[in-house]
């Protein structure tokens, strides 16, 4: 067996990896970023730890077909880029919220696949209009805060209530 074909099969391993280890990934028609645009990019990803790469479609195709997943294969005909992402709304808001503020149309959303399945478009916009796990963990804390706190004020209430009685 010759070394870039062994050098081949341990990417695609490697991408299967991703993929079987992340909720979601999207996929996106690059075209025309500059290399500026594409720092920017890859810098919020990796603070959001979104692990966002180009790979050759033919290497995506054989990590797709590794783990089973369909339906992705006519997306895979011209320049694309991948979001991988071990929740299921980080990447898909990175990549929409880029889209919607980037006036060159150099990304173009394709698909994507969330929890081992193929998605479509309109199902990664869908999750990027979602509020981020820590979003909704701030929420549930804030929520459970505001109760602990009226509990508190109408046990406090109850006290001088029944002070005022036996005095």
């Amino acid at each position: 067996m010759g070394k870039n074909l062994e050098i081949k099969k341990l990417a695609v391993l490697d991408i299967a990896e991703k993929i079987k280890n992340s909720r979601s990934m999207v996929m996106v028609k690059y075209s025309g970023l500059t290399v500026e645009q594409a720092t920017q990019l890859r810098v919020q990803c990796r603070a959001a730890k979104v692990d966002y790469r180009v790979y050759k479609n033919s290497l995506i195709k054989r990590a797709l077909e590794h783990c089973g997943i369909t339906g992705l294969d006519e997306l895979l005909v011209e320049p694309n880029a991948f979001a991988f992402s071990e929740d299921p709304v980080t990447a898909s808001k990175i990549i929409c919220d880029y889209i919607n503020k980037d006036k060159v149309g150099a990304l173009e959303l394709k698909g994507g696949i969330l929890d081992g399945k193929a998605t479509d478009v309109k199902t990664i916009q869908a999750l990027a209009t979602m509020p981020s796990r820590e979003e909704l963990l701030a929420r549930l804390m804030g929520s459970m805060t505001a109760a602990v706190g009226n509990f508190v004020r109408v046990l406090e209430a109850i006290r001088k209530q029944k002070a005022g009685e036996s005095a």
